[in-house]
């Protein structure tokens, strides 16, 4: 018996896909954006209470959050039962200060990792913790998914059709750091940067919006007025079917962008000059800056 124990998207992603694919044999301790991605996957689940479900099962699988401490309370009952525990890192920023709260570190008996450079940067992370590298449940599902999606142009008349694909920075960075500008910016500050160079992207047909799961659907709406473009809210049907539609994704270091690769769309990180280097080791993704500098050159 496995308790699957997730609050944030990302990490909710690869747990239900992972129990989809294994048929696993679970009980579920779900909460904020985790319940509905569970549901999208797996439908109706019954939840149980964080202590009923680790007093009960053999072990714990868990992702990792920045908005909960759910996943850091499940670890830490598993080791008052003395059962084993792993956490599924879904991203590539952060490692350590995932498993911190309040100064105290709390790490699972094994983290597991979708690809190498995540194994690479978790083994120098947690030394002498064990670092599984696992194929990443979620991205097997997207390509499969990929397969049976209609991914034709929202516009056939040659114009270009971007996503924007956005971040709660500053509240990551406030929770995590005590400082919303830690990285050099926040979520307003890239949108602007975006939508200001966005000709260096072409002919923009239209813009969506998509807010991350964790922010309310009209976030970004400001835009819309701030701008003289073809701006609209995204965010109320599935990223795929979003990414689908779309010629280029954009955004600063989520996980869409590389949903945005695998979908073999061209994808743009747009984090401001001043901010930090997008966290993404993918060479694929092309920085705005870039374009820009590249569009300012004498021809």
């Amino acid at each position: 018996m496995l308790a699957v124990v997730s609050h944030d998207a990302g990490g909710a992603e690869i747990l239900s896909s992972y129990v989809r694919q294994r048929r696993a044999d679970a009980v579920f301790v779900l909460a904020g954006p985790a319940r509905t991605v569970f549901a999208r996957k797996l439908g109706a689940i019954r939840q149980v209470a964080l202590d009923a479900a680790v007093a009960q099962c053999d072990s714990v699988i868990c992702g990792t959050s920045w908005q909960s401490d759910l996943e850091i309370d499940a670890i830490r009952a598993a080791q008052s039962l003395q059962k084993p525990s792993v956490a599924f890192l879904d991203h590539w920023a952060n490692y350590k200060e995932r498993f911190v709260r309040e100064g105290e570190t709390w790490l699972p008996d094994e983290i597991w990792v979708g690809d190498a450079i995540a194994r690479s940067m978790a083994a120098a992370a947690f030394p002498g913790l064990p670092v599984r590298l696992v194929d990443n449940p979620y991205f097997a599902d997207i390509k499969r998914e990929l397969d049976t999606l209609q991914t034709r142009r929202a516009h056939e008349t040659g114009g270009t059709s971007v996503l924007y694909v956005a971040e709660p920075v500053r509240e990551q960075a406030r929770l995590q750091f005590g400082d919303e500008r830690r990285w050099g910016y926040v979520e307003e500050d890239a949108l602007r940067y975006c939508l200001q160079n966005i000709s260096c992207l072409g002919a923009v047909t239209d813009v969506v919006i998509r807010p991350h799961p964790s922010e309310a659907l009209d976030k970004y709406a400001w835009a819309q007025s701030e701008f003289d473009l073809p701006i609209v809210m995204g965010g109320s049907r599935p990223l795929l079917e979003e990414i689908g539609v779309a010629d280029i994704v954009v955004g600063c270091e989520s996980m869409a962008l590389v949903v945005g690769l695998l979908a073999g769309k061209r994808v743009v990180s747009c984090i401001p000059p001043g901010g930090r280097p997008c966290a993404l080791p993918h060479r694929e993704i092309v920085r705005l800056e870039t374009l820009l500098d590249m569009s300012e050159r004498p021809r």
